[in-house]
């Protein structure tokens, strides 16, 4: 695990568990044998009884998804993706490549709220499923035909070769 990375917790399995859980425990076992058998805390099975015995079964339903709700609606999304589809020169900058800042630069002007580069990487990759790319840094002018010709007739013409058997040896260390 690398620092930083947040952990995707199965919330559709903690569910399970804490049902599996109360059913246990409304066959007669004790929450220090549900505990054991469900591989968690005594202190978790308390509270889930508690819960239910409060709220009934639904007090133990998932609650949804974790942490602070995204900033950017799906309808933003979208429009954000045709944004960087059109280009960054379309979006008003001087050059044809997307970086961090600029994405972060554009949910600025578009969206009206504060974006990180690294927020911007986060909305990319894992909101999107986009990935970095690096561009091919390779002149306009560049003649593919003509390289391969060089790779092929010149450069073999260049390339040193071992000496012949039996010919001398520059290097002081081998007898003549």
């Amino acid at each position: 695990m690398f620092p930083g990375m947040a952990i995707q917790r199965d919330f559709k399995a903690m569910e399970k568990r804490r049902f599996r859980a109360l059913s246990l425990l409304e066959e007669g076992l004790s929450q220090a044998e549900v505990a054991r058998r469900t591989k968690v805390s005594r202190q978790s099975v308390l509270r889930w009884n508690q819960q239910r015995l409060a709220g009934g079964k639904q007090a133990l339903r998932a609650a949804g998804r974790a942490g602070r709700k995204p900033k950017l609606l799906p309808a933003q999304e979208q429009e954000l993706v045709k944004v960087l589809v059109a280009g960054p020169e379309a979006a008003g900058f001087s050059t044809p490549l997307w970086t961090l800042d600029r994405v972060a630069t554009v949910i600025r002007r578009q969206f009206g709220f504060a974006c990180h580069a690294t927020t911007a990487l986060r909305i990319l990759r894992d909101r999107l499923g986009w990935s970095c790319q690096k561009p091919v840094g390779r002149a306009l002018e560049r003649d593919e035909a003509a390289i391969a010709t060089w790779k092929r007739k010149t450069w073999p013409a260049l390339k040193k070769r071992p000496a012949p058997k039996g010919a001398r040896s520059s290097s002081s260390t081998k007898a003549a």
